[in-house]
């Protein structure tokens, strides 16, 4: 059985930190889910079999959220107090703004580029790099955990959504140019 009440980190026996051993979260997720999967509990009570769902529910919300920057720095800033939502989380940085337009402009541009495709590899390559970046400077943002740190990473993570959600849409045309030949 699993202590509901630990964070991620402890359920997972990692230390709180932003890098983490991506390969002891997997083999730790392989055992917890060998432990608490409900079709071990098929022939146990019903109570026995709700608490393994609840667990297994459990374990599968936190390796997701571990093995993903963007949830995972979510979820520090969440354990360190301060709310980094999603939906409505801005950032304040002008200069990313101004970039955030031109990055949308050149997104619905590729329709109608000369060719397409190469235009739009060219564009999940460059959001690509900038979520490295962001990637980079969370590291180190977490690293430093001071109040002013950990405020900059939230304007990190604020940035990262938005790059995240435009490189989401610009997988979703990849797909929609694909079909179309």
């Amino acid at each position: 059985m699993i202590n509901l009440s630990s964070n991620h980190f402890e359920l997972f026996g990692l230390p709180v930190a932003f890098v983490l051993d991506s390969q002891a979260l997997a083999e730790r997720y392989r055992e917890l889910q060998r432990a608490v999967h409900p079709d071990r509990f098929a022939s146990a009570s019903d109570q026995e079999q709700r608490l393994a769902l609840q667990q297994a529910t459990r374990v599968n919300e936190a390796y997701e959220t571990l093995r993903d920057p963007l949830r995972r720095a979510q979820y520090l800033l969440q354990l360190h107090g301060i709310d980094s939502d999603g939906e409505t989380a801005t950032t304040r940085d002008a200069g990313f703004l101004m970039r955030q337009m031109e990055l949308r402009e050149a997104l619905a541009a590729v329709r109608d580029a000369q060719d397409p495709e190469t235009e739009l590899d060219a564009l999940m390559r460059e959001i690509r790099q900038m979520i490295d970046k962001e990637v980079a400077l969370l590291t180190v943002q977490f690293e430093e955990a001071t109040p002013d740190a950990l405020n900059e990473a939230r304007e990190t993570v604020s940035r990262m959504q938005f790059l995240n959600k435009l490189y989401n849409e610009a997988e979703a045309l990849e797909a929609e140019m694909e079909e179309s030949y």
